[in-house]
């Protein structure tokens, strides 16, 4: 949709995104505020926030999952019943860091995109001090650990100027995966502060959630070594509960069985203890199973037994990750109570957005290949299910996600899932405690029914926590924020909200709180500007959003939808994105990652992004070059994990390859023999959304294929590594007997070269100045 001149609001022109371009295009580093000293007495701070976790997912919220830490920060705390966010990762996340609106922060969908408006700059704001910033100028030690995704992904390979990753936006530490999700026992990626972590091999028992704690209190025991006064602004992003789900095989074990009643009970009993508790009000009612096209719910009675046992396996995972990020912040808790320090620490927990649908009605046991099954001119036999064991459900060879039911469980009592603008996408469960500052009374039960946006929490902590926002900013004034600080009714629960207004849009559904009135346009592409298209509701009286007032009320349905369109032209939220034809947008800057591409032994594995390019919906060749001695062996290039890939390995005077096809592997060798080796594969595309595979070897020729090609989602996942297979492995069997099987022998180089793109690759090359500047004439 193109702007226009008739808005109340100022909008955001080409003129000031000019500015987005040259700001992303620098290199420079920016110079720090100013750095005070702490205020005496000021508390530490935890910011837990966890990904795709529906509202109904921890004890204190109505879960039968174990999660004794949670209980007691919401004894001791508060609970907060309305605080809702943006209905995706990125987008909140841009939000908490930044208290502006997403669109405003430049995030309007997650940053695998990039088309070039202001809403989808996927870098936050250099005129927007983030809350590590802040706390940062306010005399805080700051630290990281886990998802960033908040860089555009064509800026987080090794080269990339790195003006938008963690460090450079206030955080004094980092470690973790700069990207959406990743496989918890292989990261395919890790990056401490400002480089890669370069792990050839995982050692045995290895698990991100542990490794991210174990990060996180090594920066806190360091800092207190070196200044045992300075506070500390902690932000722990995890990358669980996001697909793949996969959880260690303890913690699993304590939940076999749990889920054979299935979906429609575990809401059942749910909505039961959050009625107890007092979440909600007796008279409330449950929304019922999802039935909107493609988001359906099927009764859990309807399976047959054999689905039954598979789904509840799905869930069993689930709920283990969960525990386990529960051990995970005991842990960090113990050692506060420990060092004296837990009463004078605010601690918050909360999710980015509701539980997710991405597995489909009956799950996936293949997470990659479900992105591309979504495309109805895939071949026949494309699934989003490739079949695998069932005992492998949640181990490192299995990229899962739950069912349909199992987010429709998480998001008890809300409707619809993460992405969608009713409560499911958009209500998540929020915690806070601080025994020190925030002591409750013997009659306050600690619930807070108020309404609070993304936006306002850091606005919230700083208050707490006697942090001044920063005014000025590397050399010019601070954006004005969009966060209202809640601490005032955490004190005062009969006080009101101060945030009564808030749109949401993503993908074209949209929404607009009013007070007690909350309207809703569910369509992508539904009616933007009338009354038609949308609904409304009375959230105070029905909060789960069961009773459509709209034809009762046009003319209140009129005034949301132009409040709404109010809200979108201050808030940059146009274009919208509503048929997702803007990710097909790529930058020419972008032209260089598909020039052929030379990668030596020794080379650190290239990012995903980048190697993507080279591959994703073309033909192309791999040349390898080696001085081959007969007993050498080893993996020549390897690009991939489980969740599919590709590699090339000697074994016994033999070249073999292994394809994983979204966890159906096929494989192919020919004999190599002693000397000056050339070996050629040519993967070449096909009309059907495949590959055939031609390799070469001093004159010996195989073919393996046709192939189903790695173009759902991101996979490969795991970028390219030379001489050894670094990550996940692709073939399962090989990693079990050599682990990353380093070549031994004399591996010259490998070789890229992209080839012409596929008829189907709709990706479109775009200067982005002159197609912004089309778009404001």
């Amino acid at each position: 949709m193109s702007p226009s001149n008739n808005s109340p609001y100022p909008v955001r022109g080409y003129e000031g995104f000019k500015g987005v371009i040259n700001e992303r295009a620098s290199e420079s580093i920016p110079s720090w505020p100013k750095q005070r000293r702490a205020k005496p007495g000021a508390p530490n701070v935890v910011l837990m926030l966890l990904d795709d976790m529906g509202f109904s997912d921890i004890s204190p919220f109505g879960a039968e999952i174990d999660t004794p830490t949670l209980a007691e920060i919401a004894a001791e705390g508060y609970r907060l019943n309305n605080y809702q966010t943006p209905p995706m990762c990125a987008p909140a996340r841009a939000a908490i860091l930044t208290g502006l609106n997403p669109h405003r922060a430049g995030f309007a969908f997650v940053p695998h995109m990039d088309p070039g408006f202001p809403n989808t700059a996927m870098e936050l704001p250099q005129d927007a001090p983030t809350l590590a910033e802040n706390f940062r100028a306010g005399g805080y030690a700051t630290f990281m650990v886990g998802k960033w995704h908040l860089t555009v992904e064509s800026k987080m390979h090794d080269g990339a100027a790195k003006d938008s990753w963690p460090i450079q936006r206030g955080f004094d530490r980092y470690y973790g995966c700069m990207d959406g999700f990743t496989s918890l026992f292989h990261p395919h990626r890790l990056v401490q502060d400002n480089a890669q972590v370069v792990v050839d091999e995982y050692p045995e028992g290895f698990y991100l959630t542990d490794d991210l704690t174990d990060r996180a209190l090594e920066m806190i025991k360091s800092s207190r070594a070196a200044d045992p006064l300075k506070p500390f602004f902690l932000y722990y992003s995890h990358q669980a509960v996001h697909a793949p789900l996969q959880a260690k095989a303890a913690d699993i074990e304590k939940y076999r069985g749990r889920y054979e009643s299935g979906w429609d009970h575990i809401r059942s009993e749910r909505f039961a203890r959050q009625i107890r508790s007092g979440l909600f009000p007796e008279g409330t009612q449950c929304a019922p199973r999802n039935t909107e096209p493609g988001m359906e719910v099927v009764p859990w009675a309807s399976l047959s037994e054999e689905q039954k046992d598979l789904f509840a396996r799905y869930m069993e995972v689930y709920a283990a990750m969960i525990d386990n990020v529960d051990q995970n912040l005991k842990r960090i808790t113990d050692h506060l109570k420990e060092s004296g320090e837990y009463e004078n620490t605010i601690v918050v927990f909360t999710s980015d957005n509701g539980g997710a649908a991405g597995g489909g009605i009956g799950g996936t046991r293949s997470y990659f290949s479900g992105f591309g099954a979504r495309n109805p001119a895939m071949p026949l036999e494309w699934t989003n299910d490739v079949p695998r064991d069932p005992d492998l459900i949640g181990g490192p060879q299995a990229y899962v996600h739950y069912p349909h039911g199992w987010a429709y469980a998480s998001n008890t009592p809300f409707r619809l899932y993460k992405s969608h603008t009713y409560g499911g996408g958009v209500r998540v469960p929020m915690l806070l405690s601080w025994p020190a500052g925030l002591p409750r009374t013997v009659a306050d039960d600690g619930l807070r029914t108020q309404y609070a946006y993304a936006t306002d929490l850091g606005a919230t902590l700083m208050k707490l926590a006697g942090v001044e926002p920063l005014t000025d900013f590397k050399g010019r004034q601070a954006v004005e924020t969009d966060g209202r600080s809640f601490d005032e009714w955490l004190r005062d629960p009969a006080l009101p909200t101060r945030h009564t207004e808030q749109y949401v849009e993503l993908g074209g559904r949209r929404s607009f709180m009013d007070g007690r009135w909350k309207a809703i346009e569910p369509h992508a592409n539904g009616p933007s500007w009338g009354e038609s298209g949308w609904e409304l509701y009375d959230v105070e009286a029905d909060p789960t959003e069961l009773h459509d007032l709209a034809s009762e009320y046009p003319g209140r349905v009129r005034q949301m939808a132009e409040g709404w369109k109010a809200a979108a032209w201050y808030n940059q939220v146009f274009p919208l994105n509503d048929d997702y034809s803007m990710m097909r947008n790529r930058p020419s800057t972008e032209l260089l990652f598909e020039e052929p591409v030379i990668l030596y032994p020794g080379t650190p594995t290239l990012e995903r992004y980048r190697s993507n390019k080279l591959i994703r919906m073309r033909s192309f060749r791999i040349d390898i070059r080696l001085d081959h001695r007969y007993g050498k062996e080893g993996v020549l290039v390897a690009h991939g994990d489980q969740g599919g890939g590709y590699c090339l390995y000697v074994k016994a005077e033999t070249l073999h390859v292994s394809y994983n096809q979204y966890g159906e592997i096929k494989r192919t060798s020919v004999a190599i023999s002693e000397g000056l080796q050339e070996i050629q594969v040519q993967f070449q595309t096909t009309p059907d959304f495949k590959w055939d595979i031609e390799v070469k070897v001093m004159g010996q020729q195989v073919r393996l294929g046709p192939v189903l090609q790695l173009t759902g989602g991101m996979c490969p996942f795991t970028g390219i590594s030379v001489g050894l297979d670094r990550g996940g492995p692709v073939d399962w069997e090989l990693h079990q007997r050599h682990g990353s099987f380093p070549y031994n022998g004399l591996l010259s180089s490998v070789r890229y070269t992209p080839g012409p793109k596929a008829a189907y690759n709709r990706e479109q090359i775009i200067d982005l100045e002159q197609e912004v500047a089309k778009v404001y004439d």
